[in-house]
């Protein structure tokens, strides 16, 4: 059997006018599989991450497949061309695709196709990829072996050549030399691609994915206890479900990205029993099970609760589960709509794990101070990690702080700011420490 129809007897102009490009359809992934998995010569295992599936068809004739996967976790030519720090890389590498595999099945012979069906999925990938992973992508990126291939479809289709892997490949966590170096391209589907990458503020309708993690029952039960220290605000008439059970099955549904009373009682009703048992539900004798909380009472142990506490206990929790090379981000945003009894907003200072997009930590700024001497009543000794804040001048008091007051110093790093500051020293030196002041050509506004 012929891999696709036969072509129509057209002229090769009226071919590259009359294709199409497409994702494949749910009844097509075996069929896609197949013919990659034959006539590549990488073949095909899997599409990492986040994927798509693309065909080009002259009715229904198909003439060529594209495969496009997660981002590769580092490529230095990729990531000296964008310019960005490690801190943005972890975070806005979901906004690039990776195109795996391309393919122009054995039995198509038209000249300037390649370019022209690449041109095509190019234009339409950013789109795609926000209806299927919720958000749109910003770059493309490729590698092509010069030993086999030219690459020139991908120079006629106006990709930018930027450099050359190092020659390792990477198989889960194991990174491996096979000695073959790769040609690096890369395409922007837009033209502010690079600045907005590297951009410390993103972009408003950019959706941030939080990464999932597995919690243990050890970590579970780790919350729980305390949670338990925190003084329970209600009334004791009539209480059924233990305060600080309640408050660890609504972090658990915060967690998985329940949002309101409603979204939280509704995502406790769906835990099993074993999960409500490892979540420490209340137990009901009489009907040998563990119970729920309703959306009542969810509602009234939320508010009856001292925010501030719960958030600081939450916070260090996060903080224990991880890693030590983790960087924090650290800003400040007023809040609309939010005002205090004497009319003034409300400004808030708030800790950010980068890389999982979580928060850790919230303080209120009072109303006569600002950002700069809060950060010290948002850092606690505990938190040993990296941190970013905005841009901002350099305060001695502020440095000093955040250097002597954990062990082995902290790192600022400072959006628009000297790269001195960026640099941790390999072995800061005990106490505090301040960073080497540099004269300014111009006054520069505050």
């Amino acid at each position: 059997m012929a891999l696709a129809p036969r072509l129509p007897r057209l002229a090769p102009s009226a071919v590259l006018r009359q294709v199409i490009v497409r994702p494949i359809g749910p009844g097509e992934r075996v069929r896609w599989d197949a013919l990659m998995r034959a006539h590549h010569y990488l073949g095909l295992q899997a599409l990492v991450g986040h994927s798509l599936r693309y065909v080009a068809l002259l009715g229904d004739a198909w003439l060529a497949l594209f495969g496009w996967q997660a981002a590769a976790l580092k490529c230095t030519a990729r990531d000296h061309w964008i310019g960005w720090p490690p801190v943005l890389q972890y975070q806005r590498l979901h906004l690039i695709a990776n195109n795996a595999r391309f393919l122009i099945l054995p039995e198509v012979r038209v000249p300037n196709l390649a370019s022209r069906v690449l041109s095509l999925n190019l234009k339409r990938l950013s789109q795609d990829w926000q209806a299927v992973h919720g958000h749109p992508v910003v770059l493309a990126e490729t590698f092509v072996d010069r030993a086999r291939f030219t690459g020139a479809c991908y120079r006629a289709a106006n990709w930018e050549v930027v450099g050359q892997t190092r020659g390792f490949g990477k198989t889960n966590a194991c990174y491996w030399r096979h000695d073959a170096p790769k040609e690096v391209l890369l395409y922007p589907l837009h033209p502010r691609a690079r600045a907005w990458l590297c951009d410390p503020h993103p972009h408003p309708h950019w959706r941030t994915p939080m990464q999932s993690i597995t919690l243990s029952t050890k970590q579970m039960e780790d919350l729980h206890q305390r949670l338990r220290q925190l003084p329970d605000c209600r009334k004791p008439l009539g209480l059924r479900h233990p305060f600080a059970s309640v408050l660890t099955l609504s972090l658990a549904a915060v967690l998985a990205g329940s949002r309101g009373y409603t979204a939280i009682a509704e995502w406790v009703g769906r835990l099993t029993q074993s999960q409500l048992k490892r979540l420490r539900a209340r137990f009901n004798p009489k009907t040998q099970r563990f119970e729920p909380p309703s959306e009542p009472t969810v509602r009234r142990v939320l508010q009856a609760a001292d925010a501030q506490a719960v958030d600081r206990t939450f916070g260090e929790w996060m903080m224990r589960m991880t890693p030590a090379d983790e960087p924090i981000a650290v800003d400040g945003k007023t809040l609309c709509g939010a005002r205090r009894e004497n009319g003034t907003q409300v400004h808030l200072l708030s800790a950010l794990l980068q890389k999982m997009g979580a928060g850790v930590a919230q303080h209120e700024v009072p109303q006569k101070t600002n950002e700069i001497p809060e950060i010290k009543a948002l850092l606690k000794p505990s938190i040993s990690k990296a941190v970013s804040s905005p841009p901002m001048r350099c305060i001695p008091k502020r440095i000093r702080h955040a250097t002597s007051s954990r062990r082995g110093g902290l790192p600022v790093h400072g959006q628009g700011q000297p790269t001195h500051l960026a640099r941790a020293p390999q072995s800061p030196p005990r106490g505090g420490f301040f960073p080497r002041r540099h004269p300014r050509k111009s006054p520069r506004a505050h």
